[in-house]
């Protein structure tokens, strides 16, 4: 059985949350250096002031002995709680001293103090002082430091955080424009405020969004101009086409007159098409919504399509749409399955859902993986590689989800999901404004989609 690996949570990837551990980690060490090493400065200072006051007493102490005078307070021979390792340094000839406890001179009760030994006559004369202020001083003295360390910390992480975060708001609002870019609007720009003037200084984050900006507008420099190029090909040769057209009708009957109106019809269709993406792309389609049954307008387009089509409606549902487009959509789906497939087609209209099937060799992996793509077809099917660009813009436009997949049996499969639409009771009766049926009740009766359908 594998074991599974530890994730850590993703917000911990986050630069806000990587410079917090860094700062907060570089304060407790810088913290705790300076910490020890005052520590130890104060602490050998206050020790070696307290040995020295120890050890003068210590010569006072003996001077006080050889002259056989009495012994002042805190001092003694061989006395009482004097450390063992201090005891047999002074019975082998030397002095020293230590830090231990040891009653107080005036009181009596035992507390820190500091010990200084020497020898006298083979024993041990000793002498103590208070130690207690000593050790307390440097007790405060700690309690300053960790206090000041966890204000000195406290107060840098916070600033650390301040600038982190000004910082990674810049970056995220550059990550926000480029994935606006990404998604198609190509006026999205980052303004950062420090990029206005050349001659201010820039810091690192001002230049990739200077870079940003500058990259976004020269791309939407370019695709403008290929769509205006793409809209104007396509407007010069409509005059053509219509002369071209009308010749053909005067043209004699034959297979080389056929030939000619089909390729002429075909040139008619590519040119609407191009027509149809610089619009798209220009995004200045409007709308025209309505609320319409799904079911029938699904079924008005297979009906028009004179494909053989099998028909499967669900549950019936209500989507306010643009009529005209959506039929654009469910034709080019329903053509590119007959065109690029294998039969049976089916159209299974169930609730907002549109799904369009065959039983081929299923969608080419570039558009599963990228969506699809201009003038690229693959098969043994004929087709310009339009028509499902065109569908999946007309299904954008209409607030539509266009998804492509594999059929779980095999075979390729569109899902178009709409928005459904909701009515609510108003007390004035199940009116359908907009809707699919005529002033008498009937079914409206323009079933056909306007403009035939181009697969891909």
């Amino acid at each position: 059985m594998r074991r599974r690996r530890f994730r850590s949570p993703s917000w911990t990837a986050s630069l806000t949350w990587k410079s917090a551990v860094f700062l907060t980690a570089m304060c407790c060490t810088l913290a705790a250096l300076l910490g020890f090493l005052v520590h130890t400065a104060v602490t050998r200072q206050v020790v070696e002031q307290a040995r020295e006051k120890t050890l003068s007493k210590l010569e006072a102490v003996t001077d006080a002995y050889e002259a056989g005078e009495p012994l002042p307070p805190g001092s003694g021979v061989d006395p009482p709680g004097l450390p063992g390792s201090l005891r047999a340094l002074a019975a082998g000839g030397e002095r020293g001293t230590l830090v231990a406890d040891a009653p107080h001179p005036r009181h009596g009760r035992p507390g820190p103090a500091m010990w200084a030994a020497g020898p006298a006559d083979g024993r041990a004369l000793a002498a103590w002082t208070d130690y207690g202020h000593s050790a307390r001083t440097i007790a405060g003295l700690d309690r300053a430091i960790i206090g000041s360390s966890l204000l000195a910390i406290a107060a840098t992480l916070l600033a650390g955080l301040f600038a982190v975060g000004r910082v990674t708001r810049r970056l995220h609002q550059s990550a926000r424009v480029a994935r606006r870019i990404s998604a198609g609007d190509l006026d999205a720009r980052v303004a950062d405020p420090r990029t206005a003037r050349p001659v201010r200084a820039q810091d690192e984050v001002a230049i990739v969004a200077g870079a940003l900006d500058t990259m976004a507008s020269t791309l939407q420099r370019k695709l403008q101009t290929e769509q205006r190029f793409t809209a104007d090909v396509a407007h010069e040769l409509r005059t053509p086409l219509t002369g071209l057209t009308a010749a053909t009708e005067l043209l004699p009957p034959g297979r080389p007159t056929e030939l000619v109106r089909d390729r002429v019809r075909a040139m008619r269709a590519l040119t609407e098409d191009l027509l149809e993406i610089s619009r798209l792309d220009a995004r200045t389609e409007q709308v025209d919504l309505a609320v319409h049954d799904l079911g029938p307008v699904a079924e008005r387009v297979v009906r028009a399509s004179g494909a053989p089509t099998e028909v499967r409606l669900g549950r019936a549902a209500r989507v306010e749409t643009d009529r005209r487009r959506l039929e654009r959509v469910i034709g080019n789906l329903v053509a590119n399955a007959h065109r690029h497939g294998a039969p049976p087609v089916v159209l299974e209209a169930d609730g907002p859902v549109v799904s369009v099937r065959d039983h081929g060799p299923g969608f080419p992996a570039y558009l599963l993986e990228g969506g699809p793509q201009r003038f690229r077809t693959e098969g043994a099917g004929k087709g310009h590689g339009l028509g499902l660009t065109i569908a999946l813009g007309q299904a954008e436009v209409i607030g539509g989800r266009l998804e492509f997949a594999e059929a779980p049996d095999g075979g390729a499969l569109a899902r178009l999901t709409l928005p459904e639409y909701v009515a609510f009771d108003d007390g004035d009766g199940d009116g359908n404004p907009g809707g699919d049926r005529g002033p008498d009740g009937g079914d409206d009766p323009d079933g056909s989609t306007r403009g035939s359908p181009h697969g891909s």
